[in-house]
């Protein structure tokens, strides 16, 4: 079977997944009138996409690599406990997404830790527990410097402390231009990220701070996120490992031994299909850097958004079927509160709809421009607009596509409204299992995280 047809296949198969999951939402209640959102997980694809990511680069390398997944993308422990089952790492950006790595019971030799504000006890924490760190800036790498050795460095005479297992390296910011979401591109002439390679005497303090420390051994990019092509993902890394090819020659070894060159694979937010492929990107980087594939290096990856978009819908409720100026309005229960990217810069995050009948069937008949709303009490939530569907009814269910990361897990607390619940699903010839992922946020839950445990303290 050729790769074409291989992905049409698994294209199709994810569609009936999706179909068989959502009907039985409805049948056993995990949607409803009494619960008029919920989100849902396809473990299949998930295991799926994990496999693909390892796959694609072992047919590129022989070398180790640590695949850490980007715990901002779907910060949930269950996941992150299916993603370790799968071989994969944790890249966190925080103390509570590390909380949530070891949590899931992710190792800290399979944990990088990335941040543009680490505190002083964030950096002894990962030093302690021996988590990799990427270096943001100057500020930081003395940071560690005076907790490494806080006798000075050892070419200036200290004496470092007992070694940390850490590795330690630099993020670095090749400066090379934005994608097509400004807000999202992080190697842009002045994106906060990293020490802006370009800047004058930067690249030559890069070489100096590595051979003034040989406890350096890492070196860090990320050029990629929505938006942003492959092509200039891959002269990002280029452009790392040209720095550390240079570094190598001016210490005269091998002292950085890894590479870290991020994530950032786009999502294709249109259809089923899902383009592109990792083993596309490992191919063009193999093409364009090659000697970083020669066994020289090892590799760290930090893929997020691409390893679960495509497996999650979030299933709402049509609560009322309205008409103005003319124009059909479902208003449902799925808005900003879990879409806030979608409803705030649509243009930049447009999402599928699909249409489903009371009983989570598909909706068959003649297509119809409406605006899907959703329940917050402003005009602009909507998570689409004059978008052509299946005429939706009152007790009907939208299905928004492409939502397994940085959708139902980043609540946006617009209204007080509750967060949804989220169940993982198996969906088999046999019928669907469900798994809480994370249960429902009850009203009484809402007020104790809005102070009510404190309510005279005001007064």
């Amino acid at each position: 079977m050729t790769s074409q047809a291989t992905s049409r296949t698994a294209k199709a198969a994810a569609a009936e997944r999706r179909e068989q999951a959502v009907r039985a939402a409805v049948e056993q209640g995990l949607a409803g009138p009494d619960v008029p959102i919920v989100a849902l997980l396809d473990t299949t694809g998930i295991r799926a996409g994990a496999a693909a990511l390892q796959a694609a680069f072992a047919a590129v390398t022989d070398a180790p690599v640590l695949h850490a997944f980007a715990v901002k993308a779907c910060p949930l422990v269950p996941v992150l406990r299916l993603l370790l089952a799968e071989g994969l790492g944790a890249e966190v950006a925080s103390p509570g997404e590390l909380a949530l790595a070891r949590a899931a019971g992710i190792r800290p030799a399979a944990t990088v830790l990335d941040s543009p504000a680490k505190t002083p006890a964030e950096l002894r924490e990962a030093l302690a527990l021996g988590i990799a760190v990427n270096a943001d800036n100057p500020q930081e790498l003395a940071r560690l410097d005076a907790l490494i050795c806080p006798q000075g460095l050892e070419g200036q005479g200290g004496t470092p402390i007992a070694p940390s297992t850490s590795p330690l390296g630099i993020r670095v910011n090749p400066q090379l231009g934005a994608g097509s979401i400004d807000a999202l591109s992080t190697a842009t002439a002045t994106s906060k990220f990293g020490v802006a390679l370009l800047d004058e005497g930067a690249r030559d303090w890069v070489v100096r701070a590595y051979a003034e420390r040989p406890w350096l051994t890492r070196l860090h990019t990320h050029s990629g996120s929505q938006g942003v092509a492959l092509s200039l993902m891959a002269r990002g890394v280029r452009a790392v490992y040209e720095l550390a090819e240079e570094i190598n020659a001016a210490v005269g070894r091998q002292q950085v031994d890894t590479i870290d060159i991020g994530g950032g694979l786009p999502v294709n937010f249109g259809s089923d299909e899902e383009t592109p492929t990792y083993d596309a990107y490992a191919r063009l980087l193999k093409e364009e850097v090659p000697g970083l594939f020669d066994g020289r290096y090892g590799l760290v990856t930090e893929f997020g958004r691409s390893l679960l978009a495509k497996h999650g819908l979030v299933l709402a409720r049509v609560e009322y079927a309205k008409s103005s100026g003319g124009r059909p309005i479902a208003v449902t229960h799925a808005g900003v509160q879990i879409a806030a990217r979608t409803v705030y810069a649509p243009a930049s995050w447009p999402l599928r709809i699909e249409a489903y009948d009371a009983k989570g069937r598909p909706k068959r008949g003649p297509t119809v421009a409406q605006d899907i709303a959703g329940p917050a009490c402003f005009a602009g939530d909507l998570l689409a607009e004059n978008r052509p569907l299946p005429l939706l009814d009152q007790g009907d269910y939208t299905g928004v596509l492409d939502t397994g990361a940085y959708y139902f897990a980043h609540h946006y607390s617009y209204n007080s409204l509750a967060r949804p619940g989220i169940y993982g699903f198996t969906a088999t010839a046999d019928g669907v299992e469900f798994a809480t992922v994370r249960s429902p946020q009850s009203l009484a839950d809402l007020v104790e995280e809005a102070g009510g445990a404190h309510a005279d303290a005001l007064l």
